[in-house]
């Protein structure tokens, strides 16, 4: 017997001391889940009831229904917490059926009437339909007898749950019926219980309409730009991957690592908000998807100037030569992952030739801000659309300090806030070395590159596969731009594959040897 159990006091010993001690060891357990287990079992033994079943009430606005929380029974060897929506055997029972109200399970009828049922023996009751009891009993060889079903009610008096005693047994083991003591101190029990399980439901309420609150905000980040959507809905994904890579290792670096439920919650939020800032960054170069693009796509105009160009050109060879210039333009337009000096020594040269304009005048076949744009070495944003956009973390970070965040949350800043930092130091904002970052941002930055590099939407690459990816992030960790440490947990885990499943393009999957990729034999 555990020592938490022994300490329960028998119906007719109940008091007010007792009561305070129920309240310190409801207000003990963590988790909707674990505090339903705990309040069952509390009402097993102040009966000696060898089972019984917890019900949590749901309304979700389509149907009011008790859903299977926790299960016991102690002669069968059965204690189970059940999560609903799981192919579990444990159907809901819903309080109403085609419109009407159903009284004829005893569960969902407590549930209506919000009153206690107290049943000598279920087998000869006539008013509920025990069908479902009697198969279970046969299912399992068992006899369920006597049965005590309370509802539990909140402080607004609403329905938040129902429970279930079954078998209450005397002191030489024989099976009896609950008494009205044992009634009337279960009931006293579950009033104290139930204040408790409806904070926690509030607290896990109020959770939840934060989660869909971040994740509706990522999602609206994501929407602004169609060439890095999903990109604040998957650093969550693979952030988690990582940290549960390192949470799984017994010896090396992350040895000691672990998160617990809080903490886990922590990084979960920092994931999701790593990127709010962006919703203050122009949407013309969060969708600037080619080195010309403003309002709209500059190369129209380029083209408009080519033609013009050609119109008066003086021999066939000067326009095809203008055609193969005015290609390679729109080539170069598009972006990419370099932009080699031949090609913008190409660029500066085409800049010199001229067009003559409706008045006949020579003008440059490029502007000097289009050979400035044009020869971006990497990807379609200049220097300056870059700074406008690395600005995005200075403004997470002031929105994230800016949150009265609990004490459980207290980190979510400085792990969302260090995804762009390096470990030499020489990232940004703020310039943190590696020993300066916590080892959840560390994570962080691995995937936030990770996830860049192998997107399959950016307009200016065709999508990467994961041995270019690898390669890169190898480079950069020898750089110390990366924690080595994260990187070599990343790849050797091998948690990508699960983010390459769910999340990339089959092609891009050619990885047969991860390690050649860690030494550097790639």
């Amino acid at each position: 017997m555990k020592p938490s159990e022994a300490a329960v006091p028998a119906a007719s010993e109940w008091s007010a001391d007792n009561t305070s001690d129920l309240l310190v060891r409801l207000a003990q357990e963590k988790g909707v889940g674990n505090l339903m287990q705990r309040i069952l079992r509390e009402a097993r033994q102040l009966t000696g009831a060898e089972g019984g079943t917890f019900y949590r009430f749901i309304d979700d606005g389509q149907n009011s229904r008790l859903a299977f929380s926790v299960v016991h029974n102690t002669v069968l060897g059965i204690e189970a917490v059940i999560n609903e929506g799981q192919d579990n055997g444990w159907p809901p029972i819903p309080l109403y059926k085609e419109g009407e109200a159903n009284h004829r399970n005893v569960a969902s009828h407590v549930g209506l009437t919000r009153q206690a049922v107290n049943i000598a023996d279920v087998y000869d009751a006539e008013m509920f339909d025990f069908t479902g009891t009697r198969h279970f009993d046969a299912q399992h060889g068992y006899r369920s007898q006597s049965m005590l079903t309370l509802p539990l009610l909140n402080h607004e008096d609403d329905i938040i749950g129902v429970m279930q005693l079954i078998n209450a047994r005397d002191e030489d083991g024989n099976t009896r019926a609950f008494l009205p003591e044992d009634q009337g101190t279960v009931q006293a029990m579950v009033k104290f219980a139930a204040l408790t399980l409806d904070n926690q439901l509030l607290v896990q309420s109020h959770k939840n309409l934060l989660d869909a609150f971040i994740q509706a905000l990522a999602r609206i980040i994501d929407v602004r730009s169609a060439h890095t959507s999903a990109h604040c809905q998957r650093i969550p994904v693979l952030t988690e991957l990582i940290a549960q890579a390192a949470c799984e290792q017994t010896d090396g670096p992350f040895a000691d690592f672990n998160l617990n439920d809080d903490e886990w919650y922590e990084l979960h939020v920092a994931a999701w908000l790593h990127d709010c800032g962006k919703l203050a960054t122009s949407e013309n170069v969060l969708n600037k998807g080619r080195k010309l693009q403003k309002l709209h796509d500059g190369f129209e105009a380029v083209r408009a100037r080519f033609a013009a160009a050609i119109a008066v050109a003086q021999s066939d060879d000067e326009k095809v030569a203008l055609r193969d210039d005015m290609e390679f333009v729109e080539q170069v337009n598009r972006g990419g992952e370099f932009m080699s000096d031949e090609y913008k020594a190409r660029i500066e040269r085409i800049a010199t030739q001229t067009w003559p304009d409706a008045y006949g005048a020579l003008q440059p076949l490029l502007t000097e801000d289009e050979v400035y744009n044009l020869n971006i070495t990497r990807g379609t944003i200049n220097n300056e659309e870059r700074a406008e956009i690395n600005r995005h973390i200075d403004i997470t970070i002031d929105i994230l300090e800016g949150l009265p965040f609990p004490p459980k949350l207290r980190r979510v800043p400085e792990y969302a806030g260090g995804h762009h930092e390096r470990m030499d130091g020489k990232g940004y904002p703020r310039g943190l070395t590696r020993d300066q970052l916590s080892i959840p941002a560390r994570m962080m930055g691995v995937a936030d590159i990770f996830e860049a590099l192998t997107a399959k939407e950016r307009p200016y690459k065709p999508p990467m596969p994961l041995s270019q990816a690898f390669t890169i992030l190898r480079r950069m960790r020898d750089d110390n731009h990366i924690d080595h440490e994260v990187f070599e947990l990343f790849l050797r885990s091998e948690k990508w594959r699960k983010y390459a499943q769910d999340h990339l393009l089959p092609e891009q999957d050619d990885i047969v040897d991860v390690e050649q990729f860690i030494t550097g034999d790639a």
